[in-house]
C-alpha cells in the first residue's frame, strides 16, 4: 500500500508537465503560465508537508495515509470537471494538501521498522519505487491525454487513488502511534529547529530539488517545441528521462549510509545542473538530447534517499516531523522550479531554464561544502 501510495502521489506531483500544451490552449493562455499550476501544487506541498509529521508522529502512521489518499483522489477526480483555470488551480493545491501527507508518513513507517544499518536502502528502494512514476506514470498520463485531452488523466490517476484508498482502509497496519501517546506538536519543531545541520540540509535539498523539478517540469514542452512533436510522441522520451530518476534514487540508497555520502551528493548536483544547462542550450538531436536528460535526472536524483536517511537519523522519535520538514523544503523546490523556470522560460527561452537550473545546484553545493556536516560532528 505505501508502495501504491507514493507512485501515485508522484505521478500527481509531475502529471502536469506533458499536458502543459493542452491546458494552455484549452484556457488561452501560454506554456509559461500554465506552469504555474504545477507551481501552485507545490506551494500548498510545501506549505502542508511539514505540519503533518507530528500529526504522524503522535496520532499514527494510519489516520494520516488514509486522509492523504483520500483528500487526493477526490481533488484529482474533480479537477477533471474544472471549468477554468482558476477552479483548476484551486483544486490542485487541494492535491497538494493531500499529497504532502503520504512521502513524510510512508517513510517515517518505513523507518519505524528497518534497523538504522538497512534503513538508507529502505528508503531508497522507496524512492525508487516513487521516482518509477516518471517511467511508467507520467508516460501513460501523456498517452491518455493524446487519446482523449488532458482531463482522462485526471480521472483515471483520480479513480486509482481512490482504490488505493479503498484498500489502504482494509490492510494499512492499526498499530500505535511511533511517538509518545501525549500530542505533542511545535515542540517536534522546536528540537528539530535547534539542529543547524538539520537546517542547512534543508536549504540544500531545496536548491537541488528546483534544478530536479524544473527539468522534469519543462522537459515535454521543450520537445514539443523543438522537435515538434505531440503530445504522445513524448511518453517514450519521457519514461526513458524518467528511468534516471529511478537509478538515481536506488543508487542514492546505496549511498545514503556511506560516510562519504555528502561528497557524492556534491559532485552528483554539480554534474546533473551542467547536464541541464548544456541540454537547453545545444539543440542537439531529439535522442541526445534524451540521454543528456536522462543523466542529468539521474544524478540530480541521488541526494533527495541519503537527505530523508539524513534526516530520520537526526529526529528521533520525530522522524515523519523531519522527513516532512525535508519533503517540504522538497515541494518548496518544486514550486520555485515551475515558477522560476517558467518566469526564465519568458524572459529567455529554454537556454535560460538551464543557467537556471546550473545556478540553483551551484549553491546547494556551497552550502553543503560551508555548512552540512555528518549529524554527530555537526550536532557537536
Amino acid at each position: 500500500m505505501i508502495a501504491a501510495a507514493l507512485f501515485l502521489n508522484n505521478t500527481v506531483a509531475l502529471m502536469l508537465g506533458p499536458l502543459l500544451v493542452d491546458i494552455a490552449d484549452e484556457f488561452d493562455t501560454s506554456v509559461a503560465v500554465a506552469g504555474q499550476l504545477a507551481a501552485a501544487t507545490f506551494a500548498s506541498w510545501a506549505v502542508f508537508a511539514p505540519l503533518i509529521g507530528p500529526f504522524s508522529d503522535s496520532l499514527g502512521r494510519r489516520l494520516v495515509a488514509l486522509t492523504g489518499l483520500g483528500l487526493m483522489g477526490v481533488c484529482i477526480l474533480a479537477a477533471a470537471f474544472a471549468p477554468n483555470f482558476i477552479v483548476l488551480m484551486f483544486l490542485l493545491m487541494g492535491t497538494g494538501l493531500g499529497g504532502a501527507m503520504i512521502p513524510p508518513n510512508s517513510m517515517a513507517a518505513i523507518s519505524d521498522v528497518v534497523s538504522p544499518e538497512r534503513r538508507g536502502q529502505a528508503i531508497g528502494v522507496a524512492q525508487g519505487v516513487m521516482a518509477s512514476a516518471t517511467v511508467i506514470g507520467i508516460p501513460v498520463v501523456a498517452i491518455l491525454a493524446s487519446v482523449a485531452g488532458w482531463r482522462l488523466p485526471f480521472l483515471v490517476v483520480g479513480g486509482l487513488l481512490l482504490a488505493t484508498f479503498a484498500l489502504s482502509w482494509l490492510w494499512y497496519p492499526k498499530g500505535q502511534a511511533a511517538g509518545p501517546r501525549s500530542f505533542s506538536y511545535m515542540s517536534r519543531f522546536k528540537e528539530l529547529g535547534s539542529i543547524s545541520v538539520f537546517r542547512f540540509g534543508m536549504l540544500a535539498n531545496f536548491s537541488q530539488r528546483i534544478a530536479y523539478y524544473a527539468v522534469l517540469g519543462y522537459l515535454a514542452a521543450y520537445l514539443i517545441d523543438t522537435y515538434g512533436t505531440s503530445v504522445g510522441e513524448t511518453a517514450l522520451p519521457l519514461a526513458v528521462v524518467g528511468a534516471g530518476a529511478v537509478v538515481g534514487s536506488l543508487l542514492g540508497g546505496v549511498i545514503a549510509s556511506h560516510k562519504q555520502r555528502l561528497n557524492f551528493v556534491v559532485v552528483s548536483a554539480l554534474a546533473g545542473g551542467g547536464a541541464v544547462a548544456i541540454m537547453f542550450s545545444l539543440d542537439p538531436a531529439m535522442w541526445a538530447t534524451v540521454a543528456i536528460a536522462f543523466g542529468a535526472v539521474c544524478v540530480l536524483s541521488v541526494g533527495w534517499p541519503v537527505f530523508i536517511t539524513f534526516a530520520t537519523d537526526v529526529a528521533g522519535q520525530s522522524r515523519a516531523t523531519a522527513v516532512g520538514m525535508m519533503g517540504g523544503s522538497n515541494r518548496l523546490g518544486g514550486m520555485a522550479g515551475s515558477a522560476m523556470g517558467g518566469a526564465f522560460l519568458a524572459i529567455g527561452g529554454f537556454s535560460a531554464v538551464g543557467i537556471f537550473c546550473l545556478g540553483a545546484v551551484v549553491v546547494s553545493a556551497l552550502v553543503m561544502r560551508l555548512a552540512v556536516r555528518e549529524p554527530d560532528e555537526g550536532m557537536a
